[in-house]
């Protein structure tokens, strides 16, 4: 008898057990914060100004020929015979870019692009956020434009969507949704003011975002993101579910690894069908121990640094254009494939133009942002890797577009664990890191494709 009702208890216990996961994990999680003040001092009495100003990208001659004579004065260190890029950004390469940087590139000419779309700033506990704003010239008759954030990540800026910008707001199929863009500057970075004080990280800048689009107008929107604009969407769709109608992001390494990732990480080699593993995922995911640590070692030195004195190197940085341009291009090389490690040139000009490479070099020295950027990953892995939103699922409708020479493989089956509902994945044909700019085309028509899948749920 004591039997019988001794496993009638286990049984109740067991059945109880999942009923409180299930119901657990169909509830909604939602990231909480608090309002902030990065502004220099304490708040004004009175309130912040809430108005939104237009702004221009401008240069003045004696900043020019600042950066003209900082280049002339750069002290050339010769690269080891055969080094290619495997030490970092090659000198002879170096110097073919500082000579078309002090006597090619038209800084006047890339001024005017970068304001042929409107600009923007306003005040946002207590620092002035800097933003594109893209309206369609037309849109079609009985629809409306959708609104889309779009984040950028370091160590690039707003101009990595200016190729993508014109595919979506104004798209050459009429079958196409159109969208009105919005795309802002992490507060540190390009145009936007820098923190003043400690603690900015990717939570309080997907905050300032949310306020930024309620300011527009927008109560609900997508978001596109990449590289950390991946993680401020991501808070974005925790902080307020119901404001993001779909994320889309392509790059979503895993932040809280579970016991499937544990397992596939494990079996994955042996067992791929029983993780759903494609042909892909098993090339990505299991070189051979050493090739895997080696890797990370070469590809990560960056991270430590910014992670832990940002302050130290960012000054260099900050007086150098050689070494600033040395330190961004590097990443545009080796980020977007790393077998350009091998090449001379570093690959530099086969994705990208220069005129494009230097434009995003002179957004960080025109705005001397480099040492503020930097510190975006002090603030984000001072709190640790396991940081509350780490731990908090994502129930937006979400889409992930997987460039194959992306600096981290993420498998489907590790999205999943995170991003509850995903809606599309898309193996995408070629690209890298930075794959808005790289790709504009293909990223293009994958948020038009996951638009339409939400778009269609949400008319049913």
């Amino acid at each position: 008898m004591m039997a019988i009702m001794l496993t009638e208890v286990l049984v109740a216990l067991l059945v109880g057990g999942l009923l409180y996961f299930l119901v657990q994990r169909s509830r909604t999680q939602v990231l909480r914060t608090e309002d902030g003040w990065w502004g220099a001092g304490a708040p004004p009495d009175g309130g912040e100004d809430i108005t939104i100003r237009p702004f221009t990208v401008s240069t003045s001659a004696e900043e020019l020929e600042d950066l003209y004579r900082r280049i002339d004065q750069t002290r050339p260190v010769p690269s080891l015979e055969d080094s290619h890029f495997t030490y970092g950004f090659n000198s002879q390469c170096l110097h073919t870019v500082l000579s078309y940087w002090r006597n090619g590139f038209d800084w006047r000419r890339q001024v005017d692009r970068l304001n042929q779309y409107p600009h923007f700033k306003t005040t946002i506990e207590g620092i002035d956020i800097h933003y594109l704003h893209v309206k369609p010239k037309t849109v079609p008759e009985g629809s409306t434009a959708l609104p889309l954030i779009m984040v950028h990540g370091w160590p690039g800026s707003f101009y990595e969507f200016y190729g993508l910008i014109p595919l979506l707001t104004e798209p050459s199929d009429p079958s196409h949704l159109v969208f009105e863009v919005v795309c802002p500057s992490i507060p540190g970075y390009g145009f936007s003011e820098a923190p003043h004080k400690k603690g900015f990280d990717s939570v309080c800048a997907a905050h300032i975002f949310h306020k930024l689009m309620k300011r527009l107008g927008f109560q609900q929107f997508y978001a596109h993101g990449g590289d950390w604009g991946w993680l401020v969407t991501t808070n974005m769709a925790q902080l307020e579910p119901r404001s993001v109608r779909g994320l889309h992001v392509n790059f979503a390494p895993p932040s809280n690894p579970g016991l499937p990732i544990t397992l596939s990480i494990m079996l994955g080699r042996r067992f791929p069908k029983l993780f759903g593993f494609t042909d892909l995922d098993i090339e990505r995911l299991f070189p051979c121990m050493e090739k895997l640590v080696v890797e990370s070692i070469k590809e990560s030195g960056y991270m430590h640094i910014q992670a832990t004195k940002p302050d130290t190197v960012g000054r260099g940085l900050n007086d150098s254009p050689a070494g600033l341009a040395a330190y961004i291009l590097e990443k545009f090389s080796t980020w977007t494939s790393r077998d350009f490690r091998d090449l001379e040139d570093g690959g530099l000009t086969r994705k990208f133009s220069l005129d494009d490479l230097l434009t995003n070099v002179m957004i960080y020295w025109t705005s001397g942002c480099i040492v503020s950027s930097m510190r975006f990953y002090k603030e984000n892995f001072g709190k640790g890797l396991y940081a509350p939103h780490s731990k908090i699922p994502v129930d937006v409708p979400t889409g992930f577009a997987c460039f194959p020479n992306e600096l981290m493989h993420t498998p489907k089956l590790w999205l999943k664990q995170k991003y509850r509902n995903l809606v599309a994945f898309t193996p995408m044909a070629r690209g890298g890191h930075f794959a808005a700019m790289e790709e504009p085309q293909l990223m293009a028509e994958d948020i038009q494709n996951f638009t339409k899948i939400v778009e269609k749920h949400r008319a049913v």
